[in-house]
């Protein structure tokens, strides 16, 4: 135990004395996590629109002023012409069209329902699909409000998404990236550790010293795998108190789990150094 807590006390000051090393191992990591939780994002805001409203009537005019306060759309464009519509979205200058029918409140006042036509411009891929559905959330939230005061009998289905009930994206990307981050940097460093050490001629003296490989690894891997909860520990605090993410549970736990986690990253780092190695 004494040989693997020397060894790793050298691997300890080498890092500290080497400042690109240190700078790569505690600020780059959240650097990056700052950079891409902001960058890779499917939010999409202030999306282009166009709304060609039949009916001019309240009830749709309502429709065209909750898509614009939803924060997600921008009406691009708003008159009573499909053509004009269809130019637009072929240009690529909307991403979909709301067509609102005539007599589309007295079918409500009626009925009680009434139909809004949605056009997406699906060569967008993904983006398409969310946009539809930000759409269709905004007019159930405003069926709802034109609801009258003793509805007909329906199923009442309500959607709660547990864990992130906002759908904040940035609670989804934060941690997935930082387990990547860990991950890579964890990896790299061990085997740019070993590598650096056969460079160096170092490995053939160690080679010749009374440790075994057991304890070669084990001192090897120690510093890093300290460094990695370490950066853990930065992370979860940029995650915290820059994107407001809560931390809910077992530190402890997290801290554990993390560990193991860690441990194997580091250890196949340690393994394809060797096997390019060799």
């Amino acid at each position: 135990m004494r040989r693997i807590l020397f060894l790793a006390q050298a691997e300890v000051l080498h890092i500290v004395r080497d400042r690109v090393l240190l700078a790569q191992v505690l600020v780059v990591p959240v650097v990056q996590l700052l950079i891409l939780s902001n960058a890779a994002t499917f939010a999409i805001r202030n999306t282009p629109i166009f709304v060609v409203d039949f009916d001019r009537s309240t009830a749709s005019r309502g429709i065209t002023s909750h898509l614009a306060a939803s924060g997600h759309f921008l009406i691009a464009g708003s008159e009573p012409s499909l053509d004009r519509a269809n130019e637009a979205l072929l240009a690529g200058g909307v991403t979909m069209i709301v067509v609102i029918p005539r007599d589309f409140e007295t079918s409500l006042i009626r009925t009680g329902a009434a139909p809004v036509e949605l056009s997406v411009n699906a060569e967008k891929g993904s983006a398409a699909g969310i946009v539809q559905s930000y759409a269709s959330r905004v007019l159930a939230a405003y069926a709802v409000e034109l609801a009258p005061a003793q509805p007909a009998p329906r199923i009442d289905v309500r959607v709660r998404s547990r864990f992130n009930p906002t759908l904040n994206y940035t609670h989804y990307m934060v941690p997935g990236i930082l387990v990547a981050l860990i991950t890579l940097i964890g990896t790299l460093l061990t085997a740019q550790n070993i590598a650096r050490e056969k460079e160096m001629g170092t490995i053939e003296q160690l080679n010749v010293t009374p440790i075994t490989r057991g304890e070669f690894i084990a001192a090897k891997l120690l510093p890093f795998w300290v460094l990695g909860l370490i950066e853990l520990a930065m992370g979860l605090l940029v995650g915290k108190y820059v994107f407001g993410i809560p931390i809910v549970g077992s530190v402890a736990l997290l801290f554990g789990v993390a560990g193991v986690y860690l441990l194997g990253g580091l250890g196949i780092g340690l393994w394809i150094s060797a096997a390019v190695e060799t």
